[in-house]
């Protein structure tokens, strides 16, 4: 078995990666990754490529189609991957979240790829009030990055797919330690206040819902769409996944962080404007298709991750939303120092 990872070295690439290789010891992994975030370990002792047969540097808008032959799997983690980022960068957002996913869906499924598995996102149901939102309800993105998710899926829908499977999967928001840490995640958001000041602010009324989804569960999820049959689901398939255990409103998520970090307070701006993104997510059809590749982390085991994971790392920086553990920030630090281009691509005159 040959499974092709692109975005490999991002926030869940490197747990992706370590499930796979566990999961299939014999199987050719390969990553495919312009390295924006490369460098960006958090507490990794050795390189999370270390599990991988190989790995590949390049743009996703300009993968070569060679890179595919043989693969049975492609594993699509590739993207622009908030909303900060896809508000800054939106024409790019959509180059690459969007065009340059069907662009590799169409390179796999010519070379012959079984499966194609694409991380879309419950962020395109955005606005939701009321009961909890299921595949086939209508969709409210409200950002780039949610509406470039929307267009993929309707864009790899309508496309001819030969032989190949497609999984869209639509992950709840992601949380949980990793080698290369986020700290714009909200879960995460949380335990480095907690941990850096004993505080958490919550920015808005705490009032909105959020489905989260450790990690360690957004892998065994890709294990089974990238092995998944077409009698199983479908050839083509929009899933959610998560578990609806894990759909918490903001404030929730606050109170929980506090109770496993001792001393910490949670205040809450009851002043603040709706938050336009609320939504719980119903999770019932992924349980029903993949009973064997269910969320097993819970909340208080992901904050304990996390928690362990940031002292272990000795992290004290109380401004971490000022720091290359936001996304934004560290894509702002690349373009300042003339490494990178507006158009998030590598300026191969610098190599300062």
């Amino acid at each position: 078995m040959k499974i092709v990872i692109t975005g490999n070295q991002g926030y869940v690439g490197p747990i992706v990666g370590r499930h796979l290789r566990r999961a299939y010891p014999d199987a050719v992994l390969v990553g495919y990754d312009s390295a924006l975030f490369a460098h960006a370990y958090s507490g990794a002792v050795h390189a999370p490529e270390r599990v991988l047969n190989a790995q590949i540097f390049g743009d996703v808008r300009d993968v070569p189609a060679e890179v595919f032959e043989g693969a049975d799997a492609v594993v699509h983690l590739a993207a622009v991957s908030n909303d900060p980022m896809g508000n800054k960068f939106e024409s790019v957002t959509t180059d690459i979240n969007q065009e340059a996913s069907i662009a590799i869906a169409a390179k796999a499924r010519d070379a012959g790829v079984k499966n194609y598995v694409f991380a879309s996102s419950c962020s395109v149901y955005g606005f939701a009030p009321g009961g909890a939102r299921k595949e086939t309800d209508e969709l409210a993105p409200q950002t780039a990055y949610a509406r470039s998710k929307v267009g993929t899926e309707k864009a790899l829908a309508a496309m001819d797919r030969g032989d190949m499977t497609v999984t869209c999967l639509r992950f709840a928001t992601a949380c949980g330690m990793s080698d290369r840490l986020r700290l714009d995640l909200v879960l995460n958001d949380f335990v480095a206040c907690a941990i850096t000041k004993r505080e958490i602010t919550v920015l808005s009324d705490g009032s909105p819902w959020r489905p989260l989804i450790d990690v360690r569960d957004m892998a065994r999820a890709i294990d089974w769409a990238a092995t998944r049959q077409a009698d199983n689901g479908g050839a083509f398939l929009i899933v959610n996944a998560g578990s609806d255990q894990w759909n918490y409103q903001v404030r929730d998520l606050a109170e929980a962080v506090a109770r496993h970090v001792p001393g910490t307070s949670v205040s809450i701006n009851k002043d603040a404007q709706p938050d336009k993104r609320s939504y719980k997510v119903d999770f019932s059809l992924f349980r029903s298709l993949a009973p064997d590749h269910q969320p097993q982390v819970t909340l208080d085991q992901s904050i304990e991750l996390l928690r362990d994971g940031l002292e272990r790392m000795g992290f004290a920086d109380a401004d971490f939303r000022n720091s290359p553990y936001m996304r934004l920030k560290m894509l702002e630090s690349h373009i300042s120092s003339g490494a990178l281009s507006n158009d998030l691509r590598w300026l191969t005159t610098n190599f300062e």
